[in-house]
Order: structure tokens, then C-alpha cells, then sequence
């Protein structure tokens, strides 16, 4: 594994209870009522099949895939979408799962194409939130499992480079690694 080159910020147990501390909420803001969850690819799989775990109400599942980070570390503000979703989501409770808001221009521009698809709700969900990085300011997540620094952060489904991925923490990625 590789994680000489990690340094843990956020161990497994902690994910794990704030994810279930996220779905109760959930499971209460929704009532029962039927909700899309729609994961970006690949960086929130572990983190949305975690939480729809957790979720007591009927649940669809879909994906986006969206890239604006390349093998780059920071985004590059352009977004290129790689898969649609499957169904229509005109009238539906939309919950959007990230693995990390930054800048917020990616997501931005995904909440503004599903918008004009008219769902019922459109709320965001994120396993980590780095605020002090936010560009456009009118993206807050809905539910966010820990607030950041602005450190380069991998595991629970995020990378660097497609590796690091499978880590079962969230921790700093060492400078060294990405700064070859």
C-alpha cells in the first residue's frame, strides 16, 4: 500500500461515523421520499456506496463522469463530460455525491446542466469541502462529511494520477510525489 507517502487526516472509524451521521440526516430531510443519487465518477464511488448503505428510503442510483483535473493537482476549470446519466430527472429528488469540493467550478457547471432537466430538489452531498479554495461562491453543499484546509488530499475514493484510490483514510499527499 502506499501509504508511506500519506499522511492520515482523517482515519476510517471517523469516515465511517460521519457517514453515518450524514445518512440519518438524510433519511430525515427526505422523509421517505424517493431520491436519485447521482455519484460523480470515479472520486466519490467509495464514498456514495458507503452512504447509500446508510440510506433508510427508496434510492436510484446513477453517475456522471466529469474530468477537470487531468494529472494535474489543481482543476482546470473546463469540464469534459464523459458519461450522462442513464434517466430522465425531471420531477425527481436529486442528491449529488462528490468526493471533494474546491474551487466549485466543476460542480457548478454540473448543477447548472441538471437544473434545466427540472428535478424536483437538486442538493449536493461531499465527503470533504475545502471553502477556503471556493471560486464560485453559490455551490454549498448540502452535506459535507469534514470542512479542509487546503491540503492535496487522497484515499476514500480519492486519487492523484489514478493511484491512491483504495487507501482506507483520507490523508495529505506528499509534496514529493506530485512535484517530480
Amino acid at each position: 500500500m502506499q501509504m508511506k507517502d500519506v499522511t492520515v487526516l482523517f482515519d476510517e472509524q471517523q469516515i465511517r461515523e460521519r457517514i453515518s451521521q450524514i445518512g440519518r440526516q438524510i433519511n430525515a430531510d427526505y422523509g421517505g421520499q424517493e431520491v436519485l443519487v447521482v455519484g460523480i465518477l470515479k472520486g466519490a464511488f467509495i464514498f456514495m456506496a458507503d452512504l447509500v448503505r446508510e440510506l433508510e428510503l427508496p434510492v436510484k442510483i446513477d453517475f456522471l463522469q466529469v474530468s477537470s483535473y487531468g494529472k494535474a493537482t489543481i482543476s482546470s476549470g473546463e469540464i469534459h463530460i464523459k458519461k450522462k446519466l442513464d434517466d430522465a430527472i425531471e420531477g425527481k429528488h436529486v442528491l449529488i455525491v462528490e468526493d471533494i469540493i474546491d474551487t466549485g467550478i466543476t460542480l457548478s457547471r454540473i448543477c447548472e446542466i441538471l437544473q434545466t432537466r427540472n428535478p424536483a430538489s437538486l442538493k449536493i452531498c461531499c465527503l470533504l469541502d475545502k471553502p477556503s479554495r471556493r471560486q464560485v461562491t453559490t455551490i454549498r453543499p448540502d452535506y459535507v462529511g469534514f470542512s479542509i484546509d487546503d491540503h492535496f488530499v487522497v484515499g476514500w475514493g480519492l486519487d492523484y494520477d489514478q493511484q491512491y484510490r483504495q487507501l482506507p483514510v483520507v490523508g495529505i499527499l506528499d509534496p514529493s510525489v506530485y512535484t517530480k
